[in-house]
């Protein structure tokens, strides 16, 4: 079983930053890929970044809408994944899920077993 709580959301103007932490309960979080999801009102749950439990390998995937702007990054040691949001735009604000799953990463909510309550990030124009 694997607990996540995320935090760190918040309001924003258009062009700022956030960082979003997910702690993660488990002594086996080093296994685990781990991945952000968001949803906005009335939208989808979309894909948003995720990272291989061997982060040394240097595997993280992003969906094209926040390439060059957003940055997953893990610390094994403090069971945390984060989020690093520059350059937010008004199109970002959403709810912010944070997701795991045991071995490798994959692009789909389906395929994640744990999720996180969730995070409001809004971005204001």
């Amino acid at each position: 079983q694997v607990h996540l709580v995320e935090s760190g959301g918040g309001l924003v103007q258009a062009g700022g930053s956030l960082r979003l932490s997910c702690a993660a309960s488990g002594r086996t979080f080093s296994s685990y890929a781990m991945a952000w999801f968001r949803q906005a009102p009335g939208k989808e749950r979309e894909f948003v970044a995720t990272i291989n439990f061997n982060w040394s390998s240097g595997t993280t995937y992003y969906a094209d809408s926040v390439k060059g702007r957003f940055t997953i990054s893990r610390d094994n040691t403090k069971n945390t994944v984060y989020l690093q949001m520059n350059s937010l735009k008004p199109e970002d604000t959403a709810v912010y899920y944070c997701a795991a799953r045991y071995g490798s990463v994959r692009y789909e909510a389906a395929q994640y077993d744990y999720w996180g309550q969730g995070t409001q990030v809004t971005v204001s124009s």
